[in-house]
Protein backbone atom coordinates (compact mmCIF):
# COMPACT_ATOMS: atom_id res chain seq x y z
CA UNK A 1 0.00 0.00 0.00
CA UNK A 2 1.24 3.31 -0.82
CA UNK A 3 0.86 6.34 1.03
CA UNK A 4 0.66 9.71 -1.07
CA UNK A 5 3.78 11.12 -0.48
CA UNK A 6 4.40 15.07 -0.51
CA UNK A 7 6.73 16.23 -3.57
CA UNK A 8 9.41 18.21 -1.97
CA UNK A 9 11.22 20.81 -3.41
CA UNK A 10 10.26 23.75 -4.75
CA UNK A 11 7.24 24.78 -7.25
CA UNK A 12 6.94 27.71 -9.40
CA UNK A 13 3.67 26.68 -10.18
CA UNK A 14 1.90 27.92 -6.86
CA UNK A 15 -1.02 30.40 -7.49
CA UNK A 16 0.09 34.11 -6.32
CA UNK A 17 -2.31 35.93 -4.34
CA UNK A 18 -4.34 38.29 -5.59
CA UNK A 19 -4.02 42.23 -4.09
CA UNK A 20 -7.33 43.76 -4.29
CA UNK A 21 -7.22 47.42 -5.39
CA UNK A 22 -10.52 48.02 -4.88
CA UNK A 23 -9.84 47.39 -1.28
CA UNK A 24 -6.97 49.00 -0.58
CA UNK A 25 -8.45 52.49 -1.86
CA UNK A 26 -11.54 51.98 0.00
CA UNK A 27 -9.17 51.38 3.41
CA UNK A 28 -7.37 54.51 2.10
CA UNK A 29 -9.78 56.67 1.54
CA UNK A 30 -11.65 56.16 4.98
CA UNK A 31 -8.69 56.48 6.79
CA UNK A 32 -7.73 59.88 5.24
CA UNK A 33 -11.75 60.97 5.61
CA UNK A 34 -11.23 60.13 9.51
CA UNK A 35 -7.58 61.97 9.88
CA UNK A 36 -9.41 65.06 7.96
CA UNK A 37 -12.34 64.98 10.41
CA UNK A 38 -9.64 64.46 13.32
CA UNK A 39 -7.76 67.84 12.13
CA UNK A 40 -10.67 69.52 11.76
CA UNK A 41 -12.46 68.90 15.34
CA UNK A 42 -9.23 69.93 16.50
CA UNK A 43 -8.40 73.12 14.89
CA UNK A 44 -12.33 74.27 15.69
CA UNK A 45 -11.72 73.18 19.04
CA UNK A 46 -8.50 74.99 19.38
CA UNK A 47 -9.20 77.68 18.05
CA UNK A 48 -12.77 78.90 17.98
CA UNK A 49 -13.85 76.46 21.03
CA UNK A 50 -12.10 77.59 24.54
CA UNK A 51 -14.34 77.56 27.30
CA UNK A 52 -13.55 79.47 30.19
CA UNK A 53 -16.50 80.80 33.00
CA UNK A 54 -16.83 84.76 33.41
CA UNK A 55 -15.76 85.05 37.41
CA UNK A 56 -17.67 87.90 39.53
CA UNK A 57 -20.45 90.86 38.06
CA UNK A 58 -17.80 93.20 36.27
CA UNK A 59 -20.23 92.27 33.03
CA UNK A 60 -23.44 92.26 34.57
CA UNK A 61 -25.52 93.55 32.10
CA UNK A 62 -23.65 91.16 29.46
CA UNK A 63 -22.34 88.27 31.35
CA UNK A 64 -23.24 87.01 34.56
CA UNK A 65 -20.59 85.78 37.08
CA UNK A 66 -21.06 81.99 35.91
CA UNK A 67 -21.74 82.31 32.51
CA UNK A 68 -19.44 79.98 30.22
CA UNK A 69 -18.87 81.11 27.03
CA UNK A 70 -16.46 80.04 23.74
CA UNK A 71 -13.30 82.15 23.00
CA UNK A 72 -11.87 82.57 19.55
CA UNK A 73 -8.31 82.41 19.49
CA UNK A 74 -7.93 82.58 16.27
CA UNK A 75 -8.80 86.08 15.11
CA UNK A 76 -7.12 88.09 16.83
CA UNK A 77 -3.98 86.44 15.03
CA UNK A 78 -5.21 87.89 11.70
CA UNK A 79 -6.37 90.84 12.93
CA UNK A 80 -6.46 93.48 16.09
CA UNK A 81 -9.48 93.81 18.73
CA UNK A 82 -11.81 96.97 17.79
CA UNK A 83 -13.79 98.89 20.45
CA UNK A 84 -16.41 97.48 21.96
CA UNK A 85 -15.21 93.39 21.52
CA UNK A 86 -15.41 91.68 24.19
CA UNK A 87 -12.03 90.15 24.99
CA UNK A 88 -10.58 86.92 27.25
CA UNK A 89 -7.26 88.46 28.44
CA UNK A 90 -4.47 87.49 31.33
CA UNK A 91 -3.96 90.26 33.48
CA UNK A 92 0.01 91.59 32.83
CA UNK A 93 0.40 88.21 31.11
CA UNK A 94 0.06 86.47 34.70
CA UNK A 95 -0.87 82.76 33.56
CA UNK A 96 -1.98 81.53 37.11
CA UNK A 97 -4.47 84.10 37.32
CA UNK A 98 -7.76 83.35 35.53
CA UNK A 99 -9.02 84.96 32.88
CA UNK A 100 -10.57 88.30 32.51
CA UNK A 101 -13.31 89.42 30.32
CA UNK A 102 -13.98 92.96 29.55
CA UNK A 103 -14.87 95.42 26.84
CA UNK A 104 -12.34 96.79 24.55
CA UNK A 105 -13.18 100.45 24.92
CA UNK A 106 -10.11 101.85 23.05
CA UNK A 107 -6.89 100.58 20.84
CA UNK A 108 -3.49 101.93 19.93
CA UNK A 109 -2.84 105.50 19.41
CA UNK A 110 -6.17 107.04 20.74
CA UNK A 111 -6.35 109.19 24.19
CA UNK A 112 -8.72 107.84 27.07
CA UNK A 113 -10.12 109.86 29.86
CA UNK A 114 -13.02 109.75 32.43
CA UNK A 115 -14.49 113.04 33.56
CA UNK A 116 -17.73 113.20 35.31
CA UNK A 117 -18.21 109.61 35.11
CA UNK A 118 -18.28 109.83 31.08
CA UNK A 119 -15.70 108.01 29.01
CA UNK A 120 -13.87 110.02 26.72
CA UNK A 121 -12.22 108.59 23.50
CA UNK A 122 -10.06 110.97 21.35
CA UNK A 123 -12.25 114.14 23.07
CA UNK A 124 -15.54 112.03 22.11
CA UNK A 125 -17.68 110.39 24.25
CA UNK A 126 -17.25 106.48 23.62
CA UNK A 127 -20.18 105.10 21.69
CA UNK A 128 -21.55 102.40 24.05
CA UNK A 129 -23.24 99.01 22.88
CA UNK A 130 -24.47 98.49 26.43
CA UNK A 131 -26.28 100.34 28.56
CA UNK A 132 -23.89 101.41 31.25
CA UNK A 133 -23.62 103.97 34.05
CA UNK A 134 -21.73 106.78 34.96
CA UNK A 135 -18.32 106.24 36.60
CA UNK A 136 -17.87 107.25 39.93
CA UNK A 137 -14.06 106.29 39.80
CA UNK A 138 -11.84 107.43 36.90
CA UNK A 139 -9.27 105.73 38.69
CA UNK A 140 -6.05 106.44 36.05
CA UNK A 141 -8.27 107.90 33.66
CA UNK A 142 -8.88 110.59 35.66
CA UNK A 143 -5.54 112.47 33.71
CA UNK A 144 -5.75 111.88 29.67
CA UNK A 145 -3.68 108.51 29.02
CA UNK A 146 -2.07 107.51 25.25
CA UNK A 147 -2.03 104.18 24.24
CA UNK A 148 1.16 103.49 22.71
CA UNK A 149 1.12 100.52 20.17
CA UNK A 150 -0.04 96.88 20.67
CA UNK A 151 -2.06 98.88 24.15
CA UNK A 152 -5.78 98.54 24.36
CA UNK A 153 -8.13 99.97 27.47
CA UNK A 154 -10.45 97.72 28.85
CA UNK A 155 -13.61 98.50 30.86
CA UNK A 156 -16.32 96.13 32.34
CA UNK A 157 -19.78 97.01 31.52
CA UNK A 158 -20.42 96.97 35.00
CA UNK A 159 -18.47 100.36 35.23
CA UNK A 160 -18.51 100.92 38.78
CA UNK A 161 -18.13 96.85 40.19
CA UNK A 162 -15.20 96.45 37.91
CA UNK A 163 -11.31 95.89 37.96
CA UNK A 164 -10.33 96.99 34.83
CA UNK A 165 -7.88 99.58 32.81
CA UNK A 166 -8.49 102.28 35.46
CA UNK A 167 -6.66 100.34 37.97
CA UNK A 168 -2.65 99.75 37.97
CA UNK A 169 -2.87 96.18 38.61
CA UNK A 170 -4.85 95.59 35.58
CA UNK A 171 -4.08 98.95 33.35
CA UNK A 172 -3.76 98.55 29.64
CA UNK A 173 -3.82 95.40 28.23
CA UNK A 174 -0.46 94.54 25.57
CA UNK A 175 -2.07 92.41 22.62
CA UNK A 176 0.08 89.47 23.84
CA UNK A 177 -1.66 89.25 26.55
CA UNK A 178 -4.92 88.84 24.64
CA UNK A 179 -6.11 85.09 24.78
CA UNK A 180 -9.44 86.06 22.59
CA UNK A 181 -12.37 87.48 21.21
CA UNK A 182 -15.49 85.94 23.52
CA UNK A 183 -18.33 85.04 20.83
CA UNK A 184 -20.47 82.72 22.11
CA UNK A 185 -22.55 82.11 25.51
CA UNK A 186 -23.05 78.43 26.03
CA UNK A 187 -24.21 78.21 30.27
CA UNK A 188 -26.59 78.87 30.97
CA UNK A 189 -29.06 77.06 28.08
CA UNK A 190 -31.31 79.94 28.74
CA UNK A 191 -29.32 82.47 27.94
CA UNK A 192 -27.23 80.57 25.34
CA UNK A 193 -26.65 82.78 22.08
CA UNK A 194 -23.77 85.07 20.50
CA UNK A 195 -22.15 87.91 21.68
Amino acid sequence: MALGRRKSGLNFNKKRKKVNIAVIKEVLTWTSEILLAVLVAFVFVYFLGLRTSVVGQSMAGTLKGGNEILVNRFVYKVTNPKPNDIIVFLPNGNEKAHYYVKRVVAVPGDRVQIESGILYVNGKPFAEETDVAPMEDPGMAAEEILLGDNEFFVLGDNRNNSEDSRYANIGTIKKEYIIGKAWLRVVPWSDFGFL
